[in-house]
C-alpha cells in the first residue's frame, strides 16, 4: 500500500474498502479466467473461487459502499441545512429593525 493511501485509509476506513473494491475489479479483469495466484497457499483461485469473488464479494463491497454513500448524503444534507440556518440567522441580525 502506498504511504499516501496508507495515511488516507488510517483516517478513513471507507477509503480502504473503496481501494479494495477497485483492486479486486482490476484483478478480476486482468486475469480474465486465468487462475489468480495466492502466495500463502499452494492453490490459486480457479474458476470456482473467481466466481465466488464475482458473485459474493463484489456485491457485498458494492452494497457497503452504496450504504456508506447514503449515510454520507444524509450527513452532507444536515451540514448544508445547518450552514443555511446559520447564514439566515446572520443575515437576520444584519437587517435593521
Amino acid at each position: 500500500m502506498s504511504p499516501t493511501l496508507d495515511r488516507l485509509t488510517a483516517e478513513d476506513p471507507v477509503a480502504l474498502v473503496q481501494s479494495c473494491h477497485s483492486a479486486l475489479l482490476w484483478i478480476l479483469r486482468s486475469h480474465q479466467s486465468k487462475p489468480i495466484p495466492r502466495y500463502w497457499i499452494d492453490y490459486p483461485y480457479g474458476e470456482e473461487e473467481i466466481a465466488l469473488l464475482e458473485e459474493e464479494l463484489l456485491p457485498a463491497l458494492e452494497e457497503f459502499l452504496a450504504r456508506t454513500g447514503e449515510i454520507d448524503a444524509v450527513i452532507e444534507a444536515a451540514q448544508e441545512a445547518e450552514v443555511e440556518r446559520v447564514q439566515a440567522e446572520m443575515a437576520a441580525e444584519r437587517v435593521p429593525a
